[in-house]
């Protein structure tokens, strides 16, 4: 890629993301074991059942059966010019207890077919390995990834989906926002703490492991498709220090780093120095065996993928907390903020990429950003979504500065740009996507699918790959104005 680029690369992908769990449904259809998703009943804000309920709703059970009506949803993105699409091969599908010998065919051949299915409309499948989806039986069995058995198990799922799809995936994932360990460990790496278990120390000890599993994985997808890259994901909404107070500043720096070194680690291939000391001093350094130093260095990432929602501010001494969308601190008053309390703000976005590529200085892609709000469908159908258009308009405007500041971008999904249910608080009622679904909280409705107002924004931007983005940017602030 040139030093400087004006415009994207006529190669740029242009797509959305779903994750696997949070749109197919089909629970327990075809053989498939029950995983990380179908136990919360309310998201990861609402905590975990175990044992799940009875008569319980539990919504990614049902989703919006993405599971049987893809080829209709296909047919949207399509139309809005999607040339690539990311989702994820849910484990429990190949692999119903995660710790099976032999996978299961319906699983593999529900797979052959959506890739298919994406190939034949001109998309590029884009494919996270791992995405919230842990077996539960590897949970309750072994203890998730506290347990390095985890590692065979998942090189074994990762090597039957790199045989079978290889040849049709060139972009791979490993773990979907893998560093949410540090404050969703039961959604990102399946880890329930127990009473008087030294939590630090097991959050590092199971990234361990899955730092040594993503890098064997990157291992045997170079012995299988040579010509693949494979990734790993981040989630990387950022944090500014609250004011120029010295304490401020260093700890936001503090709190980044807890981020950045998962990126770190899987990226340039060594523990960052400035963990050894936390692991001394809170008594946190995990199990590393021989041999696995060596590994995580021959076996880096390709490119980072990443998610990009917001922003935050952080004042020292404050407890520092995070959910789905990344960091939480103080509110920062010069942003506008969603009804989720997500703080809005695309040159946060410029900011990131530049703070990665500087650090990095790997290829990025953005494979989540989105914005969740109520949707009104009007008595003749329509769905008017300005707030979305605005958010989608602002962004890639701001992407391609990052873009022209020199950094090398391969593409951009938009999170989820179909309705889907939220990993966070278990909803269909935060809507996300360009085109609608009928199906609410309590998950009542036909699964009717419709279009936004923001489905002809995307497809306009897409079909002149953002050439006019600084137009639609300057008419959108005069509408808006108006």
């Amino acid at each position: 890629m040139k030093k400087y680029q004006a415009e994207f690369p006529k190669n740029f992908l242009w797509g959305g993301a779903i994750a696997a769990n949070q749109a197919e449904g089909a629970y327990l259809t075809d053989g498939k074991g029950e995983d990380l998703s179908d136990i919360w009943q309310h998201g990861v804000q609402g905590g975990a059942d175990r044992p799940t309920l009875l008569n319980a709703y539990y919504p990614n059970r049902e989703a919006i059966d993405f599971y049987h009506r893809y080829k209709e949803d296909i047919v949207y993105f399509k139309e809005m010019g999607f040339n690539c699409f990311r989702t994820s091969i849910n484990w429990s599908r190949i692999f119903p207890n995660g710790d099976d010998a032999e996978p299961n065919e319906a699983g593999l051949v529900f797979y052959d077919n959506l890739i298919n299915e994406l190939c034949e409309n001109g998309m590029t499948p884009i494919i996270t390995i791992s995405h919230y989806e842990t077996p539960m039986n590897l949970i309750e069995k072994y203890g998730s990834w506290r347990n390095r058995k985890l590692i065979d198990f998942y090189l074994r799922f990762c090597e039957t989906i790199f045989k079978r799809y290889g040849d049709r995936v060139k972009y791979w994932m490993t773990f979907n926002e893998i560093n949410n360990m540090r404050r969703m460990a039961p959604t990102t790496g399946g880890i329930f703490f127990e009473e008087g278990e030294n939590k630090l120390k097991t959050m590092y000890q199971a990234s361990h492991n899955m730092f040594v599993a993503a890098s064997l994985a990157i291992k045997l997808g170079r012995e299988i498709m040579p010509e693949a890259k494979i990734g790993c994901m981040m989630s990387e909404s950022n944090v500014y220090p609250n004011s120029c107070k010295p304490e401020d500043i260093f700890e936001t720096v503090q709190v980044r780093q807890s981020s950045l070194f998962y990126s770190d680690v899987m990226v340039r291939g060594t523990y960052p120095n400035y963990v050894y000391r936390i692991w001394d001093e809170f008594d946190a350094k995990p199990n590393i065996y021989q041999g696995d130093e060596e590994i995580l260095k021959a076996y880096t990432a390709d490119f980072i993928g990443f998610s990009y929602y917001r922003t935050t501010t952080h004042v020292a001494g404050d407890t520092f907390y995070g959910d789905t969308g990344g960091d939480a601190g103080v509110d920062n008053p010069y942003l506008e903020t969603s009804p989720w309390g997500w703080q809005i703000d695309p040159e946060g976005f410029r900011y990131t990429f530049n703070e990665l590529y500087d650090r990095y200085q790997v290829p990025l892609m953005c494979v989540e950003n989105g914005l969740g709000m109520h949707d009104k469908v009007e008595k003749d159908g329509s769905i008017h979504d300005p707030y979305r258009s605005d958010y989608l308009i602002r962004h890639v405007a701001a992407m391609k500065e990052a873009l022209r500041d020199g950094i090398e971008i391969l593409g951009y999904t938009w999170w989820g740009p179909i309705d889907i249910v939220s990993v966070g608080t278990g909803e269909m009622e935060k809507r996300y996507g360009f085109v609608y679904v009928d199906r609410d909280n309590a998950g009542n409705g036909s699964l009717e699918r419709r279009k936004k107002d923001s489905f002809a924004t995307y497809k306009a931007i897409i079909a002149d790959n953002a050439v006019h983005i600084e137009e639609m940017l300057k008419k959108w602030r005069k509408f808006k104005n108006d």
